[in-house]
């Protein structure tokens, strides 16, 4: 398994999106991303625990492999 890399939370967003998720809302500093049935929510704050990524991973049925890959690709 890749170490998930410490990120901010609109990065994350970013990455989510590239995978195809969108936003369908905000409240305070908390979006929430959605792809079909699956979603998840992000903390918008200055970089993510690597525990909260993980765990927005699960909700969204990503794989951290999906996702790093997503995310070094820019």
């Amino acid at each position: 398994m890749p170490e998930l890399p410490r990120i901010s939370g609109s990065e994350a967003v970013r990455v989510f999106k590239r995978l195809g998720f969108r936003q369908v809302r905000q409240r305070g500093s908390h979006v929430v991303l959605r792809r079909g049935a699956t979603g998840c929510t992000i903390p918008l704050h200055s970089s993510l625990a690597v525990g909260t990524l993980r765990g927005a991973l699960r909700q969204a049925a990503v794989s951290p492999e999906t996702f790093v890959g997503a995310y070094l690709e820019k």
